[in-house]
């Protein structure tokens, strides 16, 4: 599985993206809804403009290419869209109800919120936007609001004005002939007679003429609005409606108690119930060869079985790994299992799910050499990823090559800039710019030879344990339980029930890892629970965390683990993080 180091510089420094031509592929699956199978469900390719239907089994079969995006509908359900990537082959669909469900009720006194509960709420609730007369909540005001978030508004253009255009119904932008940069904006629906041009708020300044100065790239959020009820705090001058702007940096509310960000799990009545199927009860459900290999008496029977179950599932990379560990933490045989890897080689070679889990593992048991060797074949085999630069960076790290891991980070820099790669996410960029900024931050002695100034960013001031979590498959749904000491939790979503727009950017921009913070305002014992939803195939996933302690600073450590995912609809214990030592399930 190796390759020659050359191979991989020579793609990282001077080749942005390989044009590989895409070859027709065949995805065959079967489409359901709450266990029924679907007849006669729609399956449409953008590619190839053909519609298929599923048989009275609910089973169908559609050609397409890398990229294509797939549109599964039913009447009465909610539409859903796949974008095919290269391991793509089987797509099992369960389709939901197109109803609005409510994931979280919270009955309280009151429906009225204070300002300093919605400051709290701000970077979490999109329903809120900063005005001049203090935060608004969109579903308790008298007149018409409609907010968008400053990553879904879409560059290029003269000014901001132009891309609103395409975002909210009933804009229309008159540019003067004598004056075309300063324009007029009219909304549809405004109470004022005679068409009269909407006024804007700007982080809480008024103004009467359009702010052009403000620059797409800075706004954190945008609301219009419109009725009569406006006229009550901005006066007369309002009737045509108002254009509030929240930039960003202006709008970044912090607890005064730290300084840093809320915790978003104590922004609600979230108590942990300690529903979670323990470490031990979830082992219970492992495949028959592991527990077969978990009943040997000595460590010989157990490489006789071995040999014996390697016939059987010699097409699996999953029974590899799990043999692999086996050996390594029950009899402490690092060769063997390293033959065991050799033995499969086939299966993993082109194989990025295999490969990627392979990193993982190699990763988890401290093996960073053996890792970084994974991760170059992984980064030929998708150097239009961006996650492919990330990984092999922090390899590099990881074996204390710091230039390499640095050019990296730059060159992936560079391939945002020049356009090869999507810079607009929602939520790869804050990590890889946090990771980029706490390399020059802590090995600055290996990267810099003369004596320079530490150089700033706003992600280095984050101080305290760092989680990130990196999943092998991205057709992969879960969800992630954060508890905190307090026993109250938050939630993050990976599905495409309730995180259909950030499943479809990841894989555009080819990414699969989220992060989560934890300062030191809420000291004790963190709890992660995982509850798998499935994959879209009957495989298992794999999920690695990493657990960085004191972030950001000279005695920054990491530990990662890695977690194979099979069991699903049940909520199970992944670990605990306290201070600075963790407590992770085998």
């Amino acid at each position: 599985m190796k390759r020659l180091l050359t191979l991989v510089l020579m793609l990282a420094i001077t080749v942005p993206l390989a044009s590989q031509e895409k070859k027709v592929t065949i995805i065959k699956g079967k489409v359901t809804h709450m266990g029924e199978p679907l007849a006669n469900a729609t399956i449409t390719s953008d590619t190839f403009e053909e519609e298929i239907k599923t048989d009275t089994k609910g089973y169908y079969t559609i050609e397409t290419r890398e990229g294509d995006m797939i549109k599964f509908s039913y009447p009465g359900m909610r539409d859903m869209e796949i974008i095919v990537e290269d391991v793509t082959a089987i797509l099992n669909i369960k389709m939901n109800s197109a109803v609005n469900q409510l994931n979280e009720v919270v009955v309280e006194k009151t429906k009225i919120k204070s300002q300093a509960q919605l400051r709290k709420e701000y970077n979490s609730n999109k329903n809120l936007i900063n005005t001049a007369f203090g935060i608004l909540d969109k579903d308790i005001t008298n007149f018409s609001v409609q907010i968008v978030e400053g990553k879904d508004i879409p560059f290029g253009g003269i000014d901001f004005v132009s891309a609103i255009r395409y975002r909210f119904a009933g804009v229309r932008v008159e540019r003067p002939a004598n004056d075309p940069l300063n324009p007029l904006v009219y909304l549809r629906g405004a109470v004022g007679v005679g068409f009269q041009p909407a006024i804007y708020d700007v982080d809480g300044l008024i103004l009467t003429e359009t702010p052009t100065f403000v620059q797409v790239e800075n706004i954190e959020r945008i609301a219009i609005l419109r009725g009569l009820g406006l006229v009550a705090k901005y006066g007369g001058q309002a009737n045509g409606g108002v254009i509030v702007i929240n930039t960003k940096g202006a709008n970044s509310f912090a607890d005064p108690m730290t300084g840093g960000p809320y915790d978003q799990a104590r922004l609600r009545n979230n108590i942990f119930e300690g529903d979670a199927l323990a470490t031990g009860e979830v082992s219970k459900n492992a495949p028959g060869y592991l527990l077969e290999l978990r009943e040997a008496k000595t460590e010989q029977e157990a490489i006789n079985l071995y040999r014996k179950q390697a016939n059987v599932y010699r097409s699996s990379y999953h029974y590899a790994l799990d043999a692999y560990v086996y050996f390594v933490s029950q009899w402490g045989n690092t060769g063997f299992a390293d033959s065991i890897i050799q033995q499969f080689e086939l299966v993993f070679e082109e194989n990025p799910l295999a490969l990627k889990a392979l990193a993982y593992v190699y990763q988890a048991e401290e093996e960073y050499e053996k890792a970084n060797e994974i991760l170059k074949e992984l980064f030929i085999l998708r150097p239009n990823y961006a996650q492919s630069y990330r990984d092999l960076a922090l390899s590099y790290r990881q074996i204390r090559d710091f230039r390499k891991a640095a050019a990296l980070y730059a060159r992936y820099d560079y391939l945002v800039g020049e356009g090869f790669i999507r810079g607009e996410d929602l939520g790869f960029t804050p990590i890889i710019k946090r990771e980029f900024w706490n390399l020059l931050s802590l090995e600055r002695k290996e990267l810099v030879q003369s004596s320079r100034k530490k150089r700033k960013g706003k992600d280095e001031s984050f101080k305290g344990t760092r989680l990130v979590f990196e999943w092998n498959d991205s057709e992969a749904e879960f969800e992630l339980q954060f508890v905190n000491p307090e026993n109250q939790y938050y939630k993050w979503e990976h599905s495409l029930l309730a995180n259909a727009e950030r499943i479809k950017d990841e894989k555009l921009k080819g990414y699969s890892c989220e992060e989560y913070l934890i300062d030191d305002s809420l000291k004790g014992q963190w709890k992660i629970n995982v509850n798998y939803f499935g994959n879209k195939s009957l495989t298992p996933t794999y999920l690695k965390a990493t657990v960085y302690y004191n972030y950001g600073t000279p005695g920054q450590r990491e530990e990662s683990k890695v977690f194979k995912m099979g069991v699903k609809d049940v909520k199970q214990e992944l670990f605990t993080v306290s201070n600075n030592v963790t407590s992770v399930g085998n």
